[in-house]
């Protein structure tokens, strides 16, 4: 990481959806602010831990599966979150210790913690990115990412558990193309999403107390998430729910999820 970014003051009067996420995760690096608002959203639905893990667990999941069947070696992360391990570099890197991975992510608290992110393998890299979703091109452009990826061979582009935070009228289908047109042949695109699919009321509410505490939000139907795959290849089993997703125990010998408490699309896409 450079010293090119000043960062900015951590606002600690409101919550935060990155710093609540890491909450919902078990993870330290959050405030009062956000326990008491991850607490609302907890009590309207319990499931929000299981939610929030199995997003997780999709990443983890789908960055294995590039990586071993597909032979990626580069990701773009975008809304990456406070560093939880095991890290999406330190998971592709664990497949191909030479994978270089960028994150990019607007929250001043990610880039205060985000020397957690440089540390890979002796063969790899990784760099980090201050930048906005809404803005790709100054992702794209940013310098980190040219000196870390080459954007003539293939690139994941990841967007886990960020696009239930852009609602339609900032375009996020149009964002994503734009991204995914910089990117050559035999990239890929891996998505998880928050759904109303299952318990639409209660997701109603849980947008309005993210709403209430200045983050706005909008759950999609599978159709709806489907739409951002569009022109790519789908891989098996196509937009399914987060735990679904090739899951490590296909058996399913682990403890019995519901559809509401998962609540949660994914998919993983090749451009042809």
């Amino acid at each position: 990481m450079t010293n090119s970014h000043a960062a900015r003051e951590i606002d600690t009067s409101r919550p935060h959806s990155a710093r609540m996420y890491d909450y919902y995760l078990g993870g330290k690096d959050h405030f009062d602010v956000d326990t008491k608002a991850a607490e609302t959203v907890a009590a309207t639905y319990p499931g929000i831990f299981t939610c929030a893990r199995e997003i997780r667990s999709f990443m983890h999941r789908a960055t294995r599966v590039l990586a071993r069947e597909y032979g990626v070696r580069q990701w773009l992360d975008i809304g990456t979150g406070i560093p939880t391990e095991p890290n999406l570099h330190q998971v592709a890197q664990s497949v191909a210790p030479e994978a270089r991975v960028v994150y990019a992510d607007n929250d001043p608290l990610v880039l205060k913690y985000a020397e957690r992110l440089m540390r890979n393998t002796p063969e790899g890299r990784t760099a980090y990115v201050q930048g906005d979703f809404t803005n790709p091109e100054a992702i794209l452009g940013s310098p980190e990412l040219a000196r870390t990826l080459d954007l003539n061979r293939p690139v994941a582009l990841s967007l886990n558990a960020i696009l239930h935070f852009v609602p339609d009228d900032w375009d996020p289908y149009g964002i994503v193309s734009r991204l995914l047109d910089a990117l050559p042949s035999g990239s890929a695109l891996a998505v998880s999403h928050c759904t109303g699919d299952f318990a639409p009321e209660l997701w109603e509410k849980l947008v309005g107390i993210y709403a209430a505490a200045g983050t706005r939000a909008q759950v999609r139907s599978q159709q709806e998430v489907a739409r951002f795959f569009k022109g790519l290849d789908l891989l098996e089993p196509g937009v399914s729910l987060t735990h679904r997703w090739r899951p490590d125990d296909p058996q399913g010998s682990g403890p019995e999820l519901t559809d509401a408490e998962v609540s949660a699309w994914a998919g993983v896409g090749i451009k042809p």
